[in-house]
């Protein structure tokens, strides 16, 4: 019922719209009928029949025509520069840093829609990057001034003349590894910000991976035997074509992370294999895990799960941002397998070559 009322419905609008135009059409050349008669009289001329009805027809378009444009001139002219003058507006308040303007008219003309769509879609990719940037800028601030706090007090408490050698020493270290982290802090930085901008040395070529994570995990060898962490290396024979020292970047901190978070006595398993036309890197440990609904959280910039042992463990949450950014870069991917108290997998895929050249 409701269906056959609403086809009801749409016909008799359509019988109403095209009475209305027949109505206009009409009026037009009733208009220029009378008008052309008087117009005969006037000169004192009468044109052939055939003369006088093309005229009349040619006069009515004329007039439908010109009373169409006044129509739209003095109804649309005015809500036309309501749009423009609200759009530029708008375009200057975002020039302005004002990332909260929106546009809105209600039915307009669909290209003045799709303006205004990008105009606002604009805005709310603007605000959030605002955001962001005011996000980093404090994290920036928090992650330095706690090193600077430390360095200032205890560089105070050096100035005691009473302080014991130890403590002095015990002092000592502690500004001098505040110091590294500082140095750290601003060496990741540059480097997020010179790999952002897509203007660093991007150099790659063809090598053995597996001998690269060979002498890596060598090199880290002083930190999990001084841990007492049973670290075990699986590595394929594989050749990858890669910018060597980007990836040297990311082999050291999956490392040097597994390692910071594995406890004494643990296991890491570092495995490298080749499957199809990609490689397969995992680094799986026995430490702390990481909840589920951090997995994507812990490659944003300056996220940790768990800030207090971060703290006490050191780093800056960095680490994992520029290990998933240099390895997009190399059209790879990497993820994480983790749960709370049970340990944790990284995962990194690359493209692999073939062994042979």
């Amino acid at each position: 019922m409701k269906d056959k009322l609403k086809v009801v419905l749409k016909v008799l609008v359509r019988i109403g719209q095209f009475s209305l135009m027949l109505s206009f059409v009409t009026a037009c050349w009733t208009v220029v009928y009378f008008f052309s008669h008087w117009l005969y009289n006037q000169i004192d001329w009468t044109p052939h029949h055939y003369v006088a009805q093309l005229l009349n027809l040619l006069g009515g378009f004329f007039l439908m025509g010109l009373v169409i444009q006044l129509i739209g001139f003095f109804f649309f002219h005015k809500r036309q520069k309501e749009f423009t003058n609200s759009m530029r507006e708008a375009l200057r308040r975002i020039a302005q840093g004002d990332f909260k303007v929106r546009l809105n008219f209600g039915k307009m003309d669909p290209r003045y829609m799709e303006i205004l769509d990008e105009i606002n879609l604009m805005a709310d990719g603007l605000e959030k990057l605002e955001e962001l940037r005011q996000e980093f800028i404090s994290d920036v601030s928090h992650e330095i001034q706690t090193p600077l706090t430390s360095i200032s007090g205890f560089a105070r408490a050096l100035q005691n003349q009473s302080l014991d050698a130890d403590t002095r020493m015990k002092y000592l270290r502690i500004i001098e590894g505040e110091s590294s982290r500082l140095s750290k802090l601003s060496e990741n930085l540059l480097r997020l910000a010179s790999l952002d901008s897509e203007k660093h040395p991007f150099e790659p070529k063809r090598y053995r991976l597996d001998r690269q994570l060979g002498t890596l995990i060598l090199s880290c060898e002083p930190q999990w035997t001084g841990k007492s962490i049973e670290l075990n290396a699986d590595l394929d024979d594989v050749y990858v074509e890669a910018d060597e020292d980007l990836l040297s970047q990311v082999w050291i901190n999956l490392i040097s992370n597994s390692i910071k978070f594995t406890p004494e006595g643990g296991q890491i398993d570092v495995t490298l294999r080749r499957k199809g036309s990609f490689v397969e890197f995992r680094i799986k440990d026995t430490g702390i895990g990481i909840a589920a609904d951090q997995h994507e959280l812990i490659f944003d910039r300056f996220f940790k799960s768990d800030k207090a042992r971060s703290r006490k463990v050191g780093g800056s949450g960095l680490g994992l941002s520029l290990v998933k950014k240099i390895v997009e870069m190399h059209q790879g991917t990497v993820v994480v397998e983790s749960e709370l108290g049970h340990g944790s997998v990284f995962i990194v895929t690359l493209p692999a070559m073939r062994s042979h050249l």
